[in-house]
């Protein structure tokens, strides 16, 4: 259990698709989960941000999610399976590039399926804030980053110009 380092833009690793994690893996991934554990609450306690990390992130390169909102919960697998047609716009930041903000359009609400650590299916469904957070998550686990998703070229700014921008 660590904190560990977060892997910043530009760092090759951040594109690659990920491997899913096996059934026998588990007791590794529990693990991994206390490092992203301890590495989410140090960047939240740094930068007063972060609600999820993705195991990419840490350059662990298998399909795992980390989330810690009103308490933890592990996404071994995630599959987004149903995406609403309503979209929102919204300016993402990412611990990958803390300093950056990036417009990007994502889905209103959204269901997700995953694997729990005792192997079982589980699903949620997901609207607004949670349902962009998994869907931000999930891209790093396809090495897809939000600057990629940005709206235009004009979807770029650094944090410290947030209060331009009307962000709080």
């Amino acid at each position: 259990m660590a904190i560990k380092e977060i892997l910043l833009l530009g760092n090759p690793k951040l594109y690659q698709v990920c491997a899913p994690v096996k059934q026998e893996e588990l007791e590794e991934v529990k693990l991994v989960v206390k490092d992203l554990h301890d590495t989410l609450f140090d960047f939240k306690s740094k930068y007063n941000a972060g609600r999820a990390i993705a195991a990419p992130q840490i350059g662990y390169m298998k399909r795992l999610i980390y989330m810690n909102i009103d308490g933890p919960v592990v996404f071994i697998n995630p599959v987004l399976d149903i995406l609403s047609a309503e979209m929102f716009e919204l300016w993402d930041d990412c611990m990958s590039f803390p300093d950056l903000l990036v417009k990007v359009k994502r889905h209103k609400k959204c269901h997700i399926s995953f694997k729990d650590f005792d192997w079982q299916n589980q699903s949620m469904q997901l609207e607004n804030n949670l349902s962009e957070l998994l869907q931000h998550e999930v891209d790093h686990l396809n090495g897809v980053l939000a600057v990629s998703r940005a709206i235009d070229g004009k979807s770029f700014s650094l944090r410290s110009q947030a209060g331009h921008l009307g962000i709080k």
